[in-house]
């Protein structure tokens, strides 16, 4: 069986921005890709930003949605300090601040921004649990 990556795709409302604020903001590293969509790799899946109404057409679902979307994605990262950094990071490149990095109940430290488009991150250290690529 051949090795398969999986990927989260984000409709995004303006690819430009978008694609400024994961490759040049938070520093995803971009893959080539066509000028319709952007793939970045994130060390064992990929992030695909592609147009909103676009992404909806194609699952055949309304674009309109606005609040609560039932997920967050997470950004792992090894130290308190990395959180604090990773988040002044996304916050300077136009990220929203929703939740302020602070201990968690479950022995972790987390904070939580929106990117432009609105979609929901955690920025998180696991003392407990080492959350990505294996050894």
């Amino acid at each position: 069986m051949k090795p398969r990556i999986s990927m989260i795709t984000l409709g995004v409302r303006d690819m430009k921005v978008a694609i400024n604020f994961y490759q040049q903001g938070l520093g995803f590293p971009r893959l080539d890709s066509p000028p319709e969509v952007a793939f970045f790799n994130l060390h064992g899946t990929w992030l695909g930003l592609y147009g909103r109404e676009a992404l909806a057409d194609d699952a055949q679902v309304t674009a309109a949605g606005s609040g609560f979307e039932g997920f967050s994605l997470s950004h792992n990262v090894m130290s308190e300090d990395e959180v604090d950094g990773a988040m002044a990071e996304a916050l300077k490149a136009g990220a929203t601040l929703v939740k302020k990095p602070q201990k968690t109940s479950w022995g972790g430290y987390s904070g939580y921004f929106k990117d432009p488009d609105g979609h929901l991150w955690e920025v998180a250290y696991n003392p407990l649990l080492w959350v990505g690529p294996g050894d």
